[in-house]
Formats: C-alpha cells, sequence, structure tokens
C-alpha cells in the first residue's frame, strides 16, 4: 500500500504542479502588467542624483544601450518538461529524506539555463517564479505523502 501513495504522490507532484505554476506564472504577468508606469521623480533608480528639495544636482551619465529584446514574449524551450522532471525529482528527494538533491535538481537546471537566463531578464524572471512555485508544490505534496506514511 505504501508503493502506491509514493507512486500517487510523485504523479500529484509532478502532473499537478503543471497547472498550478502556469497559473502563478499568469498571475505574476497581470500584475506586472496593471502596474503604472514608475514615475521618474520618486524611482529610486533614476538617472539623476536630486537634492533634498528635489532639483536635480547633476545628471548622471546615459547607461549604455543595451540590445533591443525579442518582439513578443520570451519562451524557455522545454520548460514543459523540464518542469515535470523537476518536479518529479524533487518530491523523490523529499520522500527519500534527500533534501541536498534538492539543491542537485536546483544547480542543475540553472546551469543549463544560464546563457537563455544571462540575456534575458523578463525570461529571467519568469525562471525564478516558475522554479520556486514547482518546487514549492512538489515539496508540498510529498510533505504530505510523507506525513501520511509515517502515520499510517
Amino acid at each position: 500500500m505504501d508503493v502506491l501513495w509514493i507512486v500517487l504522490g510523485l504523479a500529484a507532484a509532478a502532473v499537478g504542479g503543471w497547472p498550478v505554476t502556469s497559473g502563478v506564472l499568469k498571475l505574476a504577468r497581470a500584475v506586472e502588467a496593471a502596474r503604472p508606469g514608475l514615475d521618474p521623480f520618486s524611482d529610486p533608480a533614476a538617472d539623476q542624483v536630486r537634492d533634498p528639495v528635489g532639483a536635480a544636482v547633476h545628471p548622471l551619465p546615459p547607461l549604455p544601450r543595451r540590445p533591443p529584446l525579442p518582439a513578443g514574449p520570451v519562451i524557455l524551450r522545454g520548460g514543459l518538461v523540464i518542469g515535470f522532471l523537476e518536479r518529479l525529482a524533487v518530491a523523490a528527494a523529499v520522500l527519500a529524506d534527500e533534501p541536498v538533491a534538492i539543491a542537485y535538481v536546483v544547480a542543475i537546471k540553472g546551469l543549463g539555463r544560464y546563457a537563455e537566463l544571462k540575456e534575458t531578464p523578463a525570461a529571467a524572471e519568469r525562471f525564478i517564479i516558475g522554479t520556486l512555485t514547482s518546487m514549492l508544490w512538489a515539496v508540498g505534496v510529498a510533505a504530505a505523502v510523507r506525513m501520511a506514511l509515517l502515520q499510517g
């Protein structure tokens, strides 16, 4: 019976995390789209230094131009399959009482995507949100299964 719970828990962690992660990413995109533009006078990262009264003191030199971002949303290829495998590995690590294996999953995923994430800040933000959501889901499901197995 324990094997059945473990298999069902792994399946729930891997498959069930997809709609949860997708929903959180949509929510993050909606929040960002609804956010009004920043006021340059109240933005601490603005290109000017102001005195306490609010007058510009010394304009800083402009930052170098970044290359234009690609048109449309940035989609990291293979994310769906990687997400399933990531949640499966994280849940298995929790069920096997090997939490250090989660660090390996994070390291492998980060190193594998490093080049893409370095070039595109928007993709890096989505990567972080998706990874954290995915891992939290997998840990939550696996912890629930583990608790059920320990009590039974």
